[in-house]
């Protein structure tokens, strides 16, 4: 792939305030990524009129005018085949080899059945899942599958344990990162038994996965793995356990320190520190769900995000079309059989 060629679409009507934020986004990401290229799919006279604020943005941004969009309270049944939203179009444009990745900040069902439909799962791949990576207290992990499958068999699993090992090793540079399956014990005997028949597949893959077993959601903030693996029903009410509980500390704290004469006394002597927790834990930075498994990158960017939380999304996606992606997935998962796998430890357990 010629880094002359690296273009991503982009859903520019998608999300809470579009297409401002995500033309703004846009431009910040470029700052970072000055060898990409954008094409944004929306109305072209509100996205013209955003980038007018911008006249250096023609340079690297084109548009392509679609009569409809997708509205966050559209069901994925009504508007999966219809050709002429800014989603169906951008995603469209992957299929077409015109792009290389796409983003959309708009109805997550929708993006996800679209991308599904249009781009197709890799050969060898059941389902795809939604990966993002998450903050612990050493660094960051990658988890998956954050809702996209609310069941998941022991081979959609393992699976995306394979697919999550890739990610981590391009999004956070490890060499034989920790792979876990989140489960409501350590023990072996604990959990469903998918989750048991999924470790033993993770086991017997030949690629040599560093499997350390099972973890249980209190561990997932300590960093006992880099690689997090559930169903999509289990991942999404971890996920958003997290993010609750996340808020409900600030908010304590922020309601403390009203309360407190003395803590107000002492604010300016703890505010950087503050200042240098909230920019770790900033839920923009780790904005950006990646629809993985199919032949095409496909980001989600949270509905609600500003201009540099949808910033951070299209990086994450810039970072992994330099890096190929797509195509790594392909190549490592032609040499498993999960199927075939699968059915040795069914006839080992019958």
């Amino acid at each position: 792939m010629s880094e002359n060629n690296l273009v991503i679409s982009v859903d520019a009507m998608g999300g809470d305030n579009s297409p401002r934020v995500v033309v703004e986004g846009v431009l910040m990401a470029h700052k970072n990524n000055p060898d990409i290229k954008f094409i944004l799919f929306g109305d072209e006279e509100k996205v013209t009129a955003e980038m007018k604020r911008f006249p250096k943005m023609k340079d690297f941004c084109s548009v392509v005018h679609t009569p409809e969009y997708v509205r966050n309270e559209d069901k994925p049944s009504q508007v999966i085949r219809n050709k002429n939203t800014s989603m169906y179009m951008a995603i469209d444009a992957v299929r077409k080899g015109e792009a290389m990745a796409v983003i959309s900040a708009g109805n997550t069902g929708a993006l996800m059945a679209i991308s599904k439909m249009i781009l197709k799962t890799i050969q060898k791949i059941h389902r795809p899942a939604i990966c993002t990576n998450i903050p612990h207290k050493n660094g960051m992990c990658v988890m998956l599958d954050l809702g996209a499958n609310t069941e998941c068999s022991a081979v959609n699993l393992a699976e995306f344990a394979i697919i999550g090992n890739i990610l981590a090793k391009h999004t956070l540079g490890l060499e034989r990162p920790r792979i876990a399956l989140l489960n409501i014990g350590a023990e072996e005997m604990k959990g469903r038994e998918e989750i048991h028949q999924a470790a033993k597949m993770i086991k017997g893959t030949h690629l040599d996965l560093n499997f350390i077993g099972y973890i249980e959601p209190h561990q997932i903030s300590e960093g006992y793995a880099d690689v997090i693996v559930a169903d999509g029903f289990t991942g999404n009410i971890a996920l958003k356990t997290m993010e609750g509980t996340a808020k409900m500390i600030a908010g304590l704290l922020k309601n403390t320190i009203k309360r407190s004469v003395w803590a107000k006394i002492g604010l300016p002597f703890i505010l950087p520190v503050l200042w240098g927790l909230k920019k770790r834990v900033d839920p923009r930075k780790y904005n950006g769900a990646m629809f993985v498994g199919l032949n095409g990158l496909s980001v989600k960017s949270h509905g609600g995000t500003d201009a540099l939380g949808f910033s951070y999304a299209v990086d994450n996606a810039c970072k992994l079309v330099r890096q190929n992606f797509v195509q790594t997935i392909r190549d490592e998962v032609e040499h498993v059989d999960l199927d075939e796998l699968s059915q040795d430890i069914l006839y080992d357990v019958y």
